[in-house]
Parts: C-alpha cells; structure tokens; sequence
C-alpha cells in the first residue's frame, strides 16, 4: 500500500528496512555530487545526493549516479566508493555551462545515457531536481523502471518569492516540473510544507507524495568536544560577537540581507563580525557577487567587519560554524535549510527567515523571524547575544533537533519508498 502525504514514521538504526533493490540510477544532470557546495550550482543538491548514494552503497545497494560531462580533467567514471560510481554522460559541450542552458542539452542526455552500458539494469531510477525528472521520465519508460522524484526547489515556489532583480523561472521549468510531478511513480518531498504546494498546484494526492527530509552527518557537524563556554558580551573586554552566513552567494540566500542586519547588530555590539562563505552563483541576474557585497559593506560602514571566504570543505565548514556565536540563514526561499540544520547540529544558535523550508527546520535552536527587514533579524541576533543562558538553551535544543535528523534515517525512508515502487511495479506486470 502507497504511503501518505505524513511520510513513514522515523525507523531507529535497530529496525532498519529490509533492502529489496540491489541497483539504483540517480540522476543530477545539472550538477555533480563531486563539486564542492557553496560554489556555481553546488549546494545542498550535491550534499544530497553524495550521501544518500554513500549511504545507500553501505546498506548494500549498488548505485550509478548519471550527470552532465562539464570537466575535461575527470574521467568517463568515477568510484566515488565502494558500489558508488558517478558516470559523466557527454551531453553538450565538455564545459560548465549556465544552468538555464542545460535544458538545450537534455536530449542528448537521454540518448548518452540509453546508450551506457548500465542502462536498463537497475530496479529504480531517482531523479534530483526538474532537469533530471525530464530526463528521467524519458528514461524511466524506456528502461521499464519505476521513477522517484525530488525536486529540491519549486519553481513555482521561486516565482512566488522572488528576491530583488532576480528573474522569474521559464516557462519551460513550470511545463516539466507538473509533468514530472504526474508521471512520476512517487515523489519525494523535503517537508509537509512541500507536498502541500503539490496537492494544491499539481493535485496529487498523498498516496503518491512521501516526506524523506534531508538528514545532517552527525559525525561531522557536532558540538565542540570541549565544555561550551557562552560568553557575556556585554561584560568590559569581551570578545567580539561572530556571525556567519554559509552559500551561494545570489539574491535568493539573501547574504544582502546578513550584511545589512550585521550593520544593524553593531549599533548594540560594537564590534561584531560577520564571516561569509561561498560563491557566486545563481541564474546571472541581480548579481550578489564577493564585491557587490563589499561596496554594500563599505556603504554601510562595516567593510572592516565582514570576512567573505570562498566555500570550504565539509570539515572545515564544521569547524566554522563552532567558532560562531550566531548564524544567520535569511533566505527568501528554501525547500529545506540545511544550513540552518548543520549549525543547530554543531550547537550553535540560528537566525532564519520564516519561510516555509525553514520553519520544517528550525526548533527551539533558533528563532524564525517574519519578512527580510535586518533590523528584525538583528534584533533576534541581539537577544542571543545579550543572554548566554539563552544561547546555551538554544545550543541544547538544536543538537537535539539534529540527532533526529541523520542521514541514516534519510535513507531508512528511501530504502521504504524504493521497495514500494518496485514491488507496485512488478504487481503491474503481473
């Protein structure tokens, strides 16, 4: 029996699902699970897929992730580990392209990825995001394979909550997104909140939606081993306060916005810091770039106060949000906040904007804050930095919100879908 719109309840490491599927096709045709996030249209997708596949191979399932060749420098295929291969289909120029162009290539795509010697043999096919579901549906009815779907970002949800000088989503990616919602066997929402826009836009029903959030590696992004020591930052000769933006560096992240609230946090705390970390990237428009955001910087007064870091490695990542005493996640839009996810799991307190992605994330951990205005957000950065009881509540609370957030469970949830599909598939055929 299909699973409804609630999602399968959260399955402890002890009751784990039995595997029925032994190979799995992921696709991310538009971006690689080895590029680094934070950088051109690496971010969350990536971490995503990477673990999920990682995850996936250790409970003994075999998976070949397909996306577009863009890197002359990596080979045709790639063992990522262990029963995880990333195969590089040729599908246009071997080159980064826009984002926005890669549609142009995804019949080439389907043609490559017919041809590889793989294809046809796998039990399911799991497509990330809407240029991988238009891909997959095609795929899908030619291998005779069921097809899961993630979208990761709506577009119809961009549209709705466009930030300054960004521009709406084509035409093409609304048309694609409600076919790959229909024809998909299931399809995977990040949150409620996500399925609801669905049933309401698309009617689906809730048999054929399944929650599977994304989880957070509990071994990286953790508490700092030593006693956590919450300084008062109003006493004489107190450190000054740290807050950190981590991503894509484009309008929607709203990484204006954290600059903005920093100016607004030093009328109290004189000498707060901001670090930001990550790269450009976006769809080209309304440009949030490293020097943008200095002029703003400078405009503003605080030039001397913001640090802007290219996007880091996993590790490193982790040990930035441990040296922050706040961070700060303001987006516009998100499906799901995996930052705001990552630093509760390191301990550390979140201000977020009080968009639907984020409310699914943020607990006791953090603070929601309506609309974009900083001196709201700064006001919410304040109170934390103001009591450290409360901040050392917060650290509390979001360490426990993330331990019920693994990957592991990700994939106990995954694991339920695929056999699900599978077994409907061949009840079909009977």
């Amino acid at each position: 029996m299909a699973t409804p719109v609630t999602g399968l309840p959260t399955v402890g490491r002890d009751a784990a699902p039995e595997v029925t599927v032994r190979r799995v096709a992921m696709l991310s045709v538009h971006t690689s699970p080895l590029d680094q996030p934070g950088t051109g249209d690496g971010g969350g997708l990536n971490v995503t897929v990477r673990e999920q596949a990682l995850r996936l191979a250790r409970r003994g399932v075999e998976v070949d992730v397909f996306t577009r060749w863009c890197d002359p420098e990596r080979p045709p295929t790639v063992e990522l580990a262990d029963g995880v291969r990333v195969h590089h289909v040729r599908a246009g120029p071997v080159a980064p392209v826009d984002k926005n162009e890669v549609a142009n290539h995804l019949c080439a795509f389907v043609l490559a990825a017919q041809r590889h010697p793989t294809a046809g043999t796998h039990d399911v096919l799991h497509a990330h995001y809407w240029l991988s579901g238009w891909v997959g549906r095609r795929l899908a009815e030619r291998w005779d394979v069921p097809l899961v779907q993630m979208f990761h970002t709506l577009g119809v949800l961009k549209n709705a909550t466009l930030a300054p000088g960004d521009r709406p989503e084509p035409a093409l990616r609304l048309v694609a997104e409600e076919r790959v919602a229909r024809d998909a066997d299931r399809v995977l929402v990040l949150t409620c909140g996500e399925a609801r826009l669905l049933h309401r836009t698309y009617g689906l029903s809730g048999a054929r939606l399944t929650v599977v959030p994304a989880g957070v590696d509990l071994d990286r992004f953790r508490p700092d081993p030593d006693p956590q020591v919450f300084p008062d930052f109003a006493a004489a000769g107190a450190r000054s306060p740290q807050l950190l933006f981590v991503g894509r560096l484009q309008p929607l992240k709203g990484p204006d916005v954290a600059v903005r609230t920093l100016a607004e946090v030093r009328r109290t705390f004189p000498t707060a810091r901001l670090r930001i970390i990550g790269g450009t990237s976006g769809n080209g428009h309304g440009a949030l770039g490293p020097q943008q955001l200095r002029d703003l910087a400078a405009d503003l007064g605080v030039a001397d106060a913001v640090d802007l870091e290219p996007a880091v490695d996993q590790d490193t990542l982790a040990r930035r949000y441990r040296a922050a005493d706040v961070v700060l996640v303001p987006s516009r839009s998100e499906t799901f906040g995996l930052v705001a996810l990552e630093a509760q799991a390191c301990g550390v307190p979140v201000v977020a904007a009080d968009v639907p992605g984020l409310l699914a994330v943020v607990g006791a951990g953090g603070t929601l804050v309506a609309g974009h205005e900083p001196a709201d957000h700064a006001r919410a950065v304040t109170a934390y930095l103001a009591d450290a009881d409360r901040r050392a509540a917060a650290a509390t609370a979001g360490t426990d919100t993330a331990r019920s957030a693994s990957w592991e469970h990700t994939v106990d949830r995954l694991l339920t879908v695929y056999g699900e599909v599978a077994d409907d598939r061949e009840e079909l055929a009977v």
